[in-house]
């Protein structure tokens, strides 16, 4: 997913998936991940400044272009009808954070997630400050009962440290049921992906909590985070 604004990194002609992380740009370090896992079929969805994406990618993904911004999963909906009719599983990334994941780190997501038979699955990882982000929320044998944000989060939920930082695998067939099911944010009039976690658990679907424990990352949202990332990635490349 390269198609958001960035509205907090103030730039007016480049998407933040191209800002330079390390000397390469974020997505394409993400790309770069995806050719280690020796994953063939790669779509990048565009849109703010999808020029300055096109760019760096072409010649390397299928570009899906998503017109009007309204969320993660109105994004993923959009990349749906450039996947070709024989894939069955996606795995979905946004482009300004998961140049953090290891190759290691997504192996074992999916492997995971096909040893399972799931038809979601998620990472979740540790972080000391949790603020901002979407706790995972599980009940007294450990079984994930869904994700909360901040905003809708009681005192005891806020305290919690595991969070889901937008990393999923997903059947294809599961997506085409029931991400039309998605409901609008009556907030931020947005369609979120976490919002097809709550289906699956209602729908008793299969869904896998992935552990991938207190890894290195960050969310970049602005130039301040964009820097303490620099300092990150360079401890663990």
């Amino acid at each position: 997913m390269a198609a958001g604004k960035g509205k907090r990194m103030k730039s007016l002609n480049h998407n933040k998936v191209v800002l330079k992380l390390a000397n390469k740009q974020m997505i394409v370090h993400t790309v770069d991940l995806l050719d280690r896992l020796e994953i063939k079929q790669k779509i990048a969805v565009v849109g703010f400044a999808k020029e300055s994406v096109m760019k760096v990618l072409t010649g390397r993904v299928i570009f899906a272009e998503q017109s009007k911004r309204l969320g993660t999963a109105h994004a993923v909906a959009y990349g749906l009808k450039k996947l070709p009719k024989d894939i069955q599983t996606v795995l979905v990334l946004g482009g300004d954070d998961s140049a953090f994941y290891t190759k290691e780190v997504i192996e074992n997501l999916i492997k995971t997630h096909c040893r399972e038979k799931a038809v979601l699955s998620f990472l979740t990882i540790t972080v000391d400050n949790p603020t901002g982000l979407g706790r995972v929320v599980r009940d007294k044998n450990g079984k994930v009962t869904g994700i909360v944000e901040e905003k809708d989060a009681t005192d005891v939920e806020r305290k919690i440290k595991e969070i889901n930082p937008g990393c999923y695998i997903f059947e294809v067939e599961f997506l085409r049921q029931y991400l039309k099911t998605v409901d609008k944010s009556p907030v931020s009039g947005e369609y979120y992906l976490t919002s097809l976690i709550d289906i699956a658990i209602k729908n008793r679907e299969k869904i896998e909590a992935v552990i991938g424990g207190k890894i290195l990352w960050r969310g970049i949202n602005t130039p301040e985070e964009l820097k303490a990332a620099e300092k990150l990635f360079l401890n663990i490349k």
